[in-house]
């Protein structure tokens, strides 16, 4: 197994930006949605119910400053656009705390299910994919954990998905029957909820280890 791809998502619920490497910490990825875009009465906005965010792009400069479709994220323009899409008194808001992630700071997925559900990867919105997989096997995997190189990656759980799968990351087109189909062949869960048990950096094609645990391995036979 192997490192596939890496995804940032710098912005939350905007598209992300692909990666050659990343750095992994306690905070998950370095960069990975850093900014947020809140309501007037601060309330997390996200393309659940705003899919027109994810018609724009959030990525990082040179200096790890983020990025909206390349403008600095604190541009007027940029608030104007967001405003367009999550209603007036919204705002892009920085949180570098764990409380910016939904679930865990990690989502992990593999080949093997991403050509099972048959459709572009993007819409799991995944940090890591793992290539090299056989068929659904990711689903054996949660109590187990990941090693790349000197980074340890703990499998908490399969995630739970959600509406955000119906669009599609380029034409925003709706269709509801994805999540349709992710419940009725995949009990509504695609790709793993990650934690970083010991960080570093990971690069693409770089070799993936998994080690299963007593849990996994009795979960297995």
């Amino acid at each position: 197994m192997y490192v596939a791809e890496i995804w940032r998502y710098p912005v939350k619920s905007m598209a992300g930006e692909q990666l050659q490497s990343a750095r992994l910490t306690a905070a998950g990825m370095d960069g990975d949605r850093l900014v947020q875009v809140r309501n007037a009465h601060g309330r997390t906005i996200t393309s659940r119910t705003h899919p027109g965010l994810l018609g724009h792009r959030g990525t990082l400069d040179g200096q790890g400053n983020p990025l909206v479709d390349g403008l600095p994220w604190t541009d007027a323009s940029v608030l104007e656009t967001v405003r367009q899409i999550a209603g007036p008194g919204a705002r892009l808001v920085r949180d570098d705390s764990l409380d910016r992630f939904d679930i865990l700071p990690l989502l992990v997925a593999t080949d093997g299910s991403i050509a099972a559900f048959g459709r572009d990867s993007r819409r799991l919105r995944p940090n890591i994919i793992v290539g090299g997989v056989s068929g659904m096997e990711e689903r054996e995997w949660p109590g187990g954990e990941l090693v790349i190189g000197d980074v340890v990656i703990a499998i908490q759980d399969l995630r739970a998905r959600c509406i955000m799968t119906t669009f599609d990351p380029d034409s925003l087109v709706h269709d509801p029957n994805v999540l349709r189909d992710i419940v009725k062949r995949f009990d509504g869960k695609l790709a793993l909820n990650c934690d970083v048990i010991r960080g570093g950096r990971i690069e693409v094609n770089q070799p993936v280890e998994i080690r299963r645990t007593a849990a996994t391995e009795h979960a297995c036979s």
